[in-house]
């Protein structure tokens, strides 16, 4: 009886450690996702196309501004109160209208980026299933504090991506 269950537990313990080691993890780094893959570089591209009329544009609102406010200061000792007051209260409508032209366009950038990089990440994630259930993973991970490189699939998904059309 007592070998009966030493050999119970041997062979239990046998299984236990040969499924251990087909367990499979591994790593994909987002971050080298969304620099390295051509559809992370083309969502880049994309969207500097899509925004950089607007970004000369406001450039060159703050440009004009600024030459405005230089010309004022210039100008400052020769004009009477109510001119001044006049130009202050312009230049404040003016840079407060630049202001708000920028806080604007940030605001829709950051929310194009957003879609742009979710976009990405989909795409990626269904790159990591691929690779995983190709190369039969058990686990992938997206995120740690420490992995050993031997785990990391990351240029595997980056490749695969890059490869699908």
């Amino acid at each position: 009886m007592f070998v009966r269950l030493i050999a119970a537990t041997a062979l239990v313990l046998v299984s236990v450690a040969a499924h251990a080691q087909e367990f499979r993890i591994g790593f994909v780094n987002t971050e080298r996702i969304f620099r390295e893959a051509n559809t992370a570089k083309a969502a880049q591209a994309k969207l500097e196309t899509e925004f950089s009329k607007r970004e000369a544009e406001i450039v060159a609102s703050g440009n004009t501004l600024k030459t405005a406010v230089e010309r004022y200061e210039r100008e400052r000792p020769t004009l009477s109160e109510s001119q001044r007051g006049t130009r202050e209260r312009a230049l404040a409508e003016q840079e407060r209208d630049v202001q708000r032209k920028r806080r604007e366009f940030q605001e829709d950038l950051n929310a194009r980026k957003n879609e742009e990089l979710q976009a990405v990440l989909e795409r990626a994630n269904r790159m990591v299933r691929t690779v995983a259930e190709a190369e039969k993973y058990d686990l992938v991970l997206q995120e740690a504090v420490y992995i050993a490189p031997k785990h990391d699939i990351t240029e595997k998904v980056i490749a695969a991506l890059n490869a699908a059309k």
